[in-house]
């Protein structure tokens, strides 16, 4: 393999891993918030990728998709442990952990989008500015990616949990019941390639922050 072939998936899968670990991060911290500390009594309250890893979903799937040209992948890490018999509320406590993940990577997608406005703005003619425009627009893709996957209202995915308040016990009890194929259902969809469909409006959402950020300090694209 080429050294530029290494670099190209080094600058993929390093924001791939910090984005997934804040991800969990986030999770066991306002679970930590709500009253439970499961994820930091386990070791498992860290940005340590290590800590984190899935040895199919954060490893083999996403290097896989990179080393032969993929231009999309997608991966998931270990799911940050989490009691809900120690919050309040079971359903509502589950599901404000559920969307701190989301969130979490929509807030580091935003921070992407002002690195590119700063750069923008104060350091335009420098060597390093296209480097790093470039890694945070990736930056900032990425993060969007796991947050609109992990959206969809299905198990065992964090939007599964958020929107549980709002389904009937029925539609809960058989997206349970059936997750493991339903994971099944979403690798084949992804690996597929089908999963643009759902990731559409990543693009359009990333050239709003862009030019918001832009905009914000008064920088030229």
């Amino acid at each position: 393999m080429e050294s530029i072939d290494i670099a190209r998936i080094g600058m993929a899968f390093i924001p791939f891993l910090f984005a997934l670990s804040v991800h969990e991060y986030a999770h066991g911290l306002v679970a930590g918030f709500l009253g439970d500390n499961t994820a930091k009594s386990m070791g498992r309250l860290t940005l340590n990728p290590v800590a984190h890893m899935d040895m199919i979903g954060t490893l083999i799937l996403p290097l896989l998709a990179l080393s032969t040209g993929g231009g999309m992948f997608f991966g998931w890490a270990k799911p940050v442990p989490v009691n809900d018999l120690n919050f309040k509320n079971s359903k509502t406590g589950m599901a404000i952990v559920a969307a701190a993940g989301p969130l979490s990577n929509i807030i580091m997608a935003t921070a992407g989008a002002l690195v590119v406005g700063f750069t923008a703005k104060f350091f335009p003619a420098a060597t390093y500015s296209k480097a790093v425009v470039d890694f945070s627009i990736y930056f900032m893709k990425i993060n969007l990616v796991l947050a609109l996957f992990n959206l969809i209202p299905l198990h065992p995915l964090d939007g599964g949990k958020i929107f549980t308040i709002f389904f009937p016990r029925s539609v809960n009890d058989f997206l349970e019941k059936y997750q493991m194929p339903i994971n099944i259902a979403l690798v084949v969809f992804f690996i597929s390639g089908l999963g643009g469909i759902i990731l559409g409006p990543i693009i359009p959402v990333t050239q709003f922050l862009l030019n918001t950020s832009l905009s914000l300090f008064g920088a030229n694209a």
